[in-house]
């Protein structure tokens, strides 16, 4: 072997297999990869933080690692995208229970957004794909809204949006219509982008195509800023002077529920303490006070004490008091809200309807008992379920009530205002979840639904964050977190309806009825290019 000879066959040993191949499995990565990021980049638009906007390049580059793949690749790549969302949204399930639950959970709830995904492949290739994509997602928010185990809404776009230019469009038909308003502005924003790349390398691009891109984008934002319309702040049944109580916790997680007199010592305190600021002119006197869920666990019904604990601070108050109780009854337990006036007593409750699986009820729970023996004795006893909308009369207003984890569930809200509502409280226990992202979740939640229902919104909230919300959305009071401390504020009372309270179920319907059309046509025409294939 000559020296030459010698060097060329060193330098084929060092040198690394074949390139191209190696591109081409970088190339096979590039999917996953944007599939999985793009579900995170979709988390980052989510509360705390206000960066909305980012869920529609989330979309779009989840539209491009779908658009024209098999179903079967949309359902690979919709259920990475799916963990890449809700791994880190929903990690405050973990916070007291370990990562068990949290895992488990998110494994159940990326199965739905696989199927959209491959329902999305499925429609990619069809005309103005970005509609039948779109109402996909909704269909697919839907089913999650439903089941399992009565659903978890959790995640839904529209409780993303309440710092963005389409929160209006929750006053015209609900979460559904904000919610595909912005996947479709997303969809959009990739067909704008892509035509405008295929027009640069000199691809004749199709008048109608690019119509459907510019009008994907363009429809959701002209409707959100016409939707503004349909907000408003202006009272139309007088004002009340609401007092908000937040009376902290002994200490944080799941230990609080062994300190339960502690919890309604508190907030007896905090309300004694405002009591003495009206008293000497430097607050308000409330029309009527809300406390937070589970603010007396121990059942005031039962407990004489727990009750003249509640007694002495609405007197001390002047003015009725929402208390968030436990209440056994006939054997059952209940989550409830019991209206206690000053001189009356107890005067009206409402029992929690939408009891939350694993938290305030176990399912399967001989199942989850043979896993493991300590998850089932965080849930002793099951919550009975209410049956009743909560709407209580506090004199002339009428406030009506979605108990905490409710707020996430469309009809849970609405029916408040069907039935009279005037302002709308969410009472709540954040507790158990630390100082996560939960709480700043659940109060995008309830902005969303103050411009949904054109209503006041206040949420008590035993630890924070507890806030008072106006009919547009807008906080104009909030306390921090783990904290002792009270709000109290004139707000409007409002009587109107909006579209989305007047039309309820039917928009999410319509949506799901256009997913099921495209999802059809697209099936069909598969079946026909295979036939006509084959011949």
């Amino acid at each position: 072997m000559t020296v030459t000879e010698a060097t060329v066959d060193r330098q084929d040993r060092l040198e690394p297999p074949s390139t191209p191949a190696r591109r081409a499995r970088w190339r096979r990565l590039v999917p996953p990869s944007v599939a999985a990021l793009s579900g995170v980049l979709l988390y980052v638009s989510f509360p705390p933080r206000t960066l909305w906007w980012l869920a529609l390049p989330a979309f779009a580059l989840f539209g491009w690692v779908l658009r024209g793949r098999t179903w079967k690749a949309g359902l690979g790549l919709g259920y990475l995208f799916g963990l890449g969302f809700l791994l880190p949204l929903l990690v405050w399930t973990g916070v007291e229970v370990g990562p068990g639950p949290w895992i488990a959970l998110v494994v159940i709830e990326a199965v739905f957004v696989a199927l959209v995904g491959a329902g999305i492949a499925t429609v990619s290739r069809l005309p103005a794909w970005p509609v039948w994509a779109a109402a996909l997602w909704i269909a697919g928010e839907a089913a999650r809204a439903r089941v399992p185990f009565r659903g978890f809404p959790w995640g839904k776009i529209a409780f993303g949006q309440a710092d963005g230019v389409f929160l209006p469009l929750a006053a015209l038909g609900g979460t559904p219509v904000l919610g595909f308003a912005v996947v479709l502005s997303g969809f959009g924003l990739l067909e704008i982008v892509r035509l405008a790349l295929d027009r640069r390398r000199g691809t004749e691009i199709r008048r109608s195509a690019a119509v459907v891109a510019a009008l994907s984008v363009a429809v959701p934002v002209t409707a959100a800023l016409a939707s503004r319309a349909l907000v408003s702040d202006k009272a139309q049944a007088g004002t009340a002077t609401v007092a908000v109580i937040q009376g902290n916790v002994p200490r944080l997680g799941l230990d609080f529920n062994a300190q339960r007199r502690a919890v309604l010592d508190y907030h007896a305190r905090e309300t004694e303490r405002l009591a003495a600021e009206v008293r000497s002119g430097k607050a308000d006197q409330p029309d009527f006070v809300l406390w937070p869920e589970n603010s007396s666990d121990i059942d005031p019904f039962a407990n004489p004490d727990a009750a003249d604990v509640i007694e002495r601070a609405a007197r001390a108050i002047d003015a009725p008091i929402s208390v968030g109780g436990v209440v056994e009854r006939d054997g059952k337990l209940y989550n409830e809200q019991i209206l206690w006036d000053p001189e009356k007593g107890a005067t009206q409750t409402y029992d929690k309807r939408q009891v939350q699986p694993f938290g305030e009820y176990l399912p399967m729970r001989s199942l989850i008992g043979a896993l493991n023996e300590n998850w089932t004795s965080m849930v002793r006893q099951d919550f009975s379920r209410g049956s009743e909308p909560g709407v209580f009369d506090f004199g002339d207003a009428k406030v009506g009530l979605a108990t905490c984890y409710e707020a996430a569930f469309d009809w849970a809200v609405r029916d408040t205002v069907t039935h009279g509502a005037q302002l709308i409280s969410v009472p709540s226990n954040n507790a158990t979840f630390d100082r996560s992202e939960m709480t700043y979740q659940q109060l995008a939640m309830s902005r969303v639904r103050a411009v949904e229902h054109s209503r006041t919104v206040t949420v008590p909230v035993t630890s924070g964050v507890s806030a008072v919300i106006m009919p547009d959305g807008r906080i104009t009071q909030k306390t921090g977190m783990f904290v002792a401390d009270s709000l109290v504020q004139k707000v409007p009372l409002r009587t109107s309806e909006t579209p989305a309270t007047r039309l309820g179920i039917l928009p999410e319907i319509a949506l799901v009825l256009v997913a099921a059309g495209g999802l059809g046509w697209a099936i069909a025409a598969g079946v026909r290019g295979r036939r006509a294939g084959g011949v």
